[in-house]
């Protein structure tokens, strides 16, 4: 295949890769973005095959594996829940990060089969291309990887912070920076290899701090460095598509991360250095002991909603949990069906990843015309009947607002504390991923419903 084919078709899949982007903006046309990019990534992939030119049993072993591994991705896509995305996203970054590493790895090895040049005497302009590659990578794998391990639960999600880690990290960054000069130098395999496992390490100690209510932020900044990463190895490759897919994921991840930390009211550098989760639990729960709440039933809450004219849903992440969002679903239009307003109130970090309750509302088949954002719908609160919060908690905890020593101070709440009534789903008083108690529950017009979720629901809508 010649070269400028070759160029023509990376380019139609680089358009592609566009238009699936431009489309994954909207729930209405998510479907269609998806169809752009797996047909771009099928020309991509396939085309670079083509250009090889040389079916040799090295041909075979590449295909072989690019089958496995297609069809465990595919199987794991397919069984894996909902609840669940979150971590398999994060577990698929890191191998898009250690992938990089490999092709770097190959790549240093092996200068005269890509051409870069010879053993010790390779092309500075590859050196540094593929030593980012690989360092971005491999940040991204080890980050990946902790980042799996607290949304899996496996490791907590409070933030791990021991004295002079910024310091630490500083140093680390401004270390990497010197060994990719000094490689650039002298071109020792030793600095590379150095190079590498600094970077595993950064990655571990970029993450670790973080709390688990930054969570959907360390997705959407993971997600960026794996572009990047790609987009490195695509300069070493010479490899067009990959260039244009790794820039236009690293720089999506960016933007997105902007997005995500503007709604939380918080600068990316401070996400980076460290999460939320500071406030002393025992504190908290010791709190709780001493304040009543209300508590209520499925009777209670049907009762209300019936008798409203207008209710909003919060949805959080206990509803994914409970896989509640059928329930949800067919008690609205329960609700409905007695002349009540239902509309669904969503916060720009509810969940553990960006998008993740309009996903779960989606896969329900809730009408898109329903679905607000923070910004669109919090000034209905102060007009609402009842707000029925199912599993959502830091992103309507009051305290945002009105406690400067709080770790969630300054971000952007849903307002449901001004609802005539609010009616709150929670198995118990426990804080939410942010380590911190939530004011909302001792509020005289709060009424708790302690329960599954999911269970919760199809009380109610047995009682309506």
């Amino acid at each position: 295949m010649s070269a400028n084919i070759l160029a023509l078709f990376y380019l139609i899949s680089g358009v592609l890769f566009i238009l699936a982007l431009r489309g994954l903006s909207s729930p209405e046309t998510s479907r269609q973005g998806n169809l752009f990019g797996i047909i771009g990534m099928a020309i991509a992939i396939g085309v670079t095959f083509l250009s090889v030119g040389n079916f040799s049993t090295g041909f075979l072993y590449v295909l072989g594996f690019l089958l496995i591994g297609g069809s465990v991705g595919a199987f794991i896509a397919y069984k894996i829940p909902m609840t669940a995305m979150p971590e398999l996203v994060a577990g698929f970054h890191s191998l898009v990060g250690l992938a990089a590493v490999f092709v770097a790895i190959s790549a240093f090895l092996n200068p005269e089969v890509f051409n870069l040049g010879s053993s010790g005497n390779i092309k500075i302009a590859s050196l540094i291309e593929m030593s980012l590659g690989a360092a971005i990578g491999a940040i991204t794998f080890t980050g990946s990887i902790i980042a799996f391990l607290k949304l899996r639960g496996i490791m907590s999600g409070s933030p791990i912070t021991f004295m002079g880690q910024h310091f630490l990290n500083l140093a680390l960054g401004l270390i990497l920076f010197g060994l990719i000069y000094y490689l650039c130098k002298t071109q020792i395999d030793t600095w590379f290899w150095i190079i590498i496992l600094i970077s595993f390490l950064v990655g571990v100690l970029l993450i670790i701090p973080i709390g688990g209510a930054d969570m959907p932020v360390v997705i959407s900044m993971l997600n960026s460095y794996s572009g990047w990463a790609a987009a490195g190895i695509g300069f070493t490759l010479e490899n067009t598509a990959l260039i244009i897919t790794g820039a236009l994921v690293g720089s999506s991840g960016a933007i997105l991360s902007y997005i995500m930390c503007k709604g939380m009211n918080r600068s990316f550098f401070n996400v980076i250095l460290g999460g939320f989760g500071g406030t002393d639990q025992s504190l908290s729960q010791t709190g709780k002991e001493q304040r009543p709440v209300k508590s209520g039933n499925a009777d209670d809450a049907a009762f209300l909603m019936k008798n409203a004219s207008s209710v909003i849903i919060v949805p959080g992440y206990g509803m994914a949990v409970a896989q509640a969002q059928h329930a949800l679903r067919e008690m609205v239009d329960a609700l409905k069906k007695n002349g009540v307003k239902v509309t669904y109130a969503i916060h720009p970090v509810a969940g553990r990843m960006p998008g993740h309750m309009n996903v779960l509302l989606a896969e329900a088949n809730v009408p898109y015309d329903e679905v607000f954002e923070l910004e669109e719908i919090n000034n209905d609160f102060a007009n609402c009947d009842v707000a029925y919060v199912i599993g959502a908690n830091d992103v309507t905890n009051p305290v945002a607002k009105t406690d400067p020593q709080s770790p969630i101070y300054g971000m952007p709440i849903l307002d449901v504390e001004k609802s005539k009534s609010v009616l709150f789903v929670k198995r118990s008083l426990s804080p939410g991923y942010a380590g911190i108690d939530n004011d909302l529950f001792y509020r005289d017009n709060t009424l708790m419903l302690f329960s599954d979720a999911k269970k919760m629901t199809d009380d109610i809508i047995k009682n309506l």
